[in-house]
């Protein structure tokens, strides 16, 4: 298991300069870390949808975001990503957090647990998983396509990855 600090510092290496999210227990560690840290800014948002439009706005000012939040999320922000994101190329990385993964949750986690992938396919997102030895490739692969392509990109990550 991977600490959060070195989770975020593999991220900032790589050149994320911008988050913004929705809490998750999952990457609550994360979230406190990015809070805390006075060399980036974290703005927590209300809801998905709206933490993509931050993200989106950060995008234009320059910063390369990142976007934090469940798999539930997805549902909610689905609109902003095809009808802002992806229309006007503006690519962010998407941290979403897998719950219902394996139909190992709470009852409100498994349908979504099923179809995440499904409905990333379905708008044309791509997405890969992170797991205990990938991180940091996925992390740099991540921001070489984001900035190459101009588009979002998601990796979902398991309970238990991190800390």
């Amino acid at each position: 298991m991977l600490k959060s600090e070195d989770f975020a510092q593999e991220l900032i290496n790589s050149g994320y300069d911008f988050f913004t999210g929705v809490p998750c227990t999952i990457i609550s560690n994360l979230i406190t870390t990015l809070t805390e840290r006075p060399d980036i800014t974290y703005i927590p948002a209300v809801r998905e949808d709206a933490a993509v439009g931050v993200a989106s706005g950060a995008f234009m000012a320059g910063k390369i975001p990142v976007v934090l939040m469940q798999n539930y999320g997805l549902g909610q922000c689905l609109n902003a990503l095809t009808s802002l994101n992806l229309i006007y190329k503006l690519p962010c990385l998407l941290i979403v957090t897998w719950r219902g993964f394996g139909n190992k949750d709470a009852p409100e986690h498994l349908v979504m647990g099923r179809i995440c992938e499904k409905l990333l396919d379905t708008i044309g997102i791509a997405h890969h998983t992170f797991n205990p030895d990938n991180i940091k490739v996925l992390i740099n692969m991540s921001y070489k396509l984001i900035t190459e392509n101009n588009e979002p990109l998601a990796l979902f990550l398991k309970e238990g990855i991190i800390d």
